[in-house]
């Protein structure tokens, strides 16, 4: 986990309920889910498999172990989980180098939260490497703190990302909204008891108790942000 968050960040953003944004990237800041899975279909291809569109629903989202354990299980391929890892990001990271686009609504939701001083952090399943390519392009000045996949023991669907998230900024998990976009990171804001916004990307979401489920980060603002966590909304 990395942190720039000064002391100031710890407090409760204007006086709201809110006291923090936690944002998941792939998919929900930056538009690489789809990347994902052309990279796992071309590394698959290249050694010999082709991989079922079905299988998209269950990788989506999810930790590179759990989504490349099940690919290898799937297609028989003869390679180790630390191989095929290697190979999965060796390819997106040079898919990425090619530029990065960010999800419709993000540009404007990011600097809407920056204006107001609240506290951000990007919390994702991908690699510290692959969060900080990201963030090249999208800008490492947008998050105060940034959680990857590689640096907590245990990922998601578990909840220990976003609760590190929110002890890195002093915050309650319940005061902090958490804007996902598969069950699986729903699953893990829900579990550390956080707020979410759920914009799918892939698979459908349903509505629940203390979630709310947009069409895109074009529905969702400031505003949005601290009705969730008040449950004003």
């Amino acid at each position: 986990m990395t942190s720039t968050v000064p002391a100031s960040l710890t407090r409760t953003a204007e006086g709201s309920a809110l006291q923090a944004v936690l944002l998941d990237m792939d998919g929900t800041l930056v538009d690489t889910e789809g990347f994902w899975w052309d990279v796992e279909v071309e590394v698959f291809a290249d050694l010999g498999h082709r991989l079922d569109a079905a299988w998209r629903d269950v990788v989506v989202g999810g930790p590179m172990t759990r989504s490349a354990g099940y690919l290898i299980e799937a297609t028989g391929a003869v390679i180790d989980l630390e191989e095929l890892t290697v190979l999965l990001n060796d390819r997106f990271e040079k898919r990425i180098g090619r530029g990065v686009p960010l999800m419709p609504g993000a540009a404007r939701l990011l600097a809407e939260l920056a204006a107001h001083g609240v506290p951000t952090a990007l919390v994702s399943a991908s690699h510290r490497r692959i969060i900080d390519r990201v963030l090249d392009s999208v800008g490492h000045h947008h998050f105060a703190l940034t959680v990857a996949g590689d640096e907590v023991a245990r990922t998601k669907p578990h909840p220990e990302p976003y609760l590190a998230a929110a002890a890195g900024f002093g915050a309650e998990p319940g005061r902090c909204a958490v804007i996902e976009d598969t069950a699986t990171g729903v699953a893990s804001a829900e579990a550390a008891g956080c707020r979410v916004v759920a914009v799918p990307s892939v698979a459908d979401i349903a509505p629940a108790p203390g979630r709310a489920v947009v069409p895109s980060l074009e529905h969702v603002d400031l505003a949005f942000l601290k009705g969730l966590v008040t449950g004003k909304r």
